[in-house]
């Protein structure tokens, strides 16, 4: 029937041998880019700067994402990084743009790690810009599958150390991919929210992801889903009897 005031790394206090914590295990791109488009004028080339938060990989291998300043690029138009990353701009859709890369697989991870940037939600990127630890400090601990254009944040504060204690304890632990995707950024700007437009986001549960939640709810155990990235998974792979099925979509 009290408040206490604690630390983070009283975690442990409140959990008990045989709960379970379910982890987003997705890992955040270096989703900013920034390049420059060149037109010919009766003066000569006249360059304009781009800037690019992708949000997903299309299945035909193009990426939507968000650019700025959409209405000034020009289908077909070539969005240029480096002299060997570019981009060329082939769709436009309700604000958003589908771009053609002219790189893929490790080649394009590669170029998307030294040229992008990690996309800092607005409450840091408004203090200071990304900078080369972010690369390091704006993932888990247990980030594993790329996919995500911002961090699952509660998972930050996080460390291997508390990791170790809380399964000392008994904490037992189960991982989920869920991508997170630049709607978390939107802010809802109507009254109704059921006018709220709502990104998709890609996710995962394995079958061993699945069992183990499962099992652990027949046992009488707590699942403790660490953020909302990871529930909003679950309660999407929840059936009506609050079983957790193995899900992708």
């Amino acid at each position: 029937g009290t408040i206490e005031d604690t630390k983070f790394t009283d975690l442990g206090r409140f959990l008990c041998k045989g709960d379970r914590l379910v982890l987003n295990d997705t890992k955040v791109l270096a989703a900013r880019l920034s390049g420059t488009r060149t037109r010919q004028t009766g003066q000569g080339a006249v360059q304009a700067k781009i800037d690019i938060t992708l949000l997903e990989p299309a299945p035909d291998g193009q990426w939507r994402a968000l650019l700025k300043p959409l209405r000034k690029v020009g289908l077909q138009e070539i969005i240029d990084f480096s002299a060997s990353f570019k981009a060329k701009l082939t769709a436009k859709t309700e604000g958003i743009a589908i771009l053609q890369f002219n790189l893929m697989g490790e080649q394009f991870d590669a170029a998307l790690t030294r040229y992008g940037v990690m996309p800092l939600p607005p409450y840091i990127a408004a203090k200071r810009d990304a900078d080369e630890q972010d690369f390091q400090d704006y993932q888990t601990v247990w980030a594993e599958n790329p996919g995500a254009v911002a961090a699952p944040t509660a998972s930050l504060h996080y460390d291997q150390a508390l990791l170790k204690t809380l399964s000392d304890i008994g904490v037992d632990f189960s991982h989920v991919t869920l991508h997170v995707g630049a709607g978390t950024f939107l802010p809802v700007k109507v009254d109704d929210i059921t006018e709220h437009k709502m990104h998709a986001e890609r996710g995962k549960i394995t079958a061993q992801a699945a069992a183990e939640i499962d099992k652990t709810r027949a046992a009488g155990g707590r699942i403790i889903p660490v953020g909302t990235t990871a529930l909003r998974l679950l309660e999407t792979a929840a059936s009506g009897q609050g079983v957790v099925q193995p899900w992708v979509g």
